[in-house]
């Protein structure tokens, strides 16, 4: 496991902008994982789970209670962006999420935040806003955006 944090921190460092504040510690996502229904999934650089040994080139860590989970952060590596390794890593949480009969995906994230367009077109829909909610780093405040999806259990028949 040590392995996979160094490697999830080491994308979180490179992927979130410090101006904003928005990267955890080593020690919040030590904490987050060991809470129950918390997981986190690596993508390599085609967004699928990587080999032992493979470049991490991204990652999802998301927390489930009951029927809902939520998205807490979810990066890819600068180097690595423009290839679709989001959008198949998000692939992966939703797929993931509708084998365990979630009903529904929450995320919430910065006004402003250039995954947006990722969400939207992945079916997540604003469903609220926090003004002023962040205020860590050294721009801000800045509004927060939850977003939700339904997830349909399709019907074979």
């Amino acid at each position: 496991m040590t392995d996979d944090l160094d490697a999830v921190m080491a994308v979180m460092n490179a992927a979130f902008d410090p101006t904003f504040g928005e990267a955890w510690t080593r020690r919040q996502l030590e904490d987050t994982l060991l809470l129950p229904g918390t997981a986190c999934m690596l993508a390599d650089s085609a967004g699928e789970e990587p080999a032992p040994g493979e470049t991490v080139a991204g990652f999802a860590l998301t927390r489930c209670v009951l029927d809902e989970e939520e998205l807490l952060l979810l990066a890819v590596e600068p180097r690595w962006r423009g290839r679709g390794i989001g959008r198949r890593l998000l692939q992966r949480v939703v797929a993931d999420a509708r084998s365990r009969e979630i009903a529904r995906l929450f995320l919430e994230m910065r006004d402003g935040n250039g995954a947006a367009r990722l969400y939207a077109a992945a079916g997540f829909a604003q469903v609220g806003r926090r003004p002023g909610y962040y205020r860590r780093g050294s721009g801000g405040p800045f509004d927060a955006i939850t977003c939700a999806m339904s997830i349909q259990m399709v019907d074979p028949s």
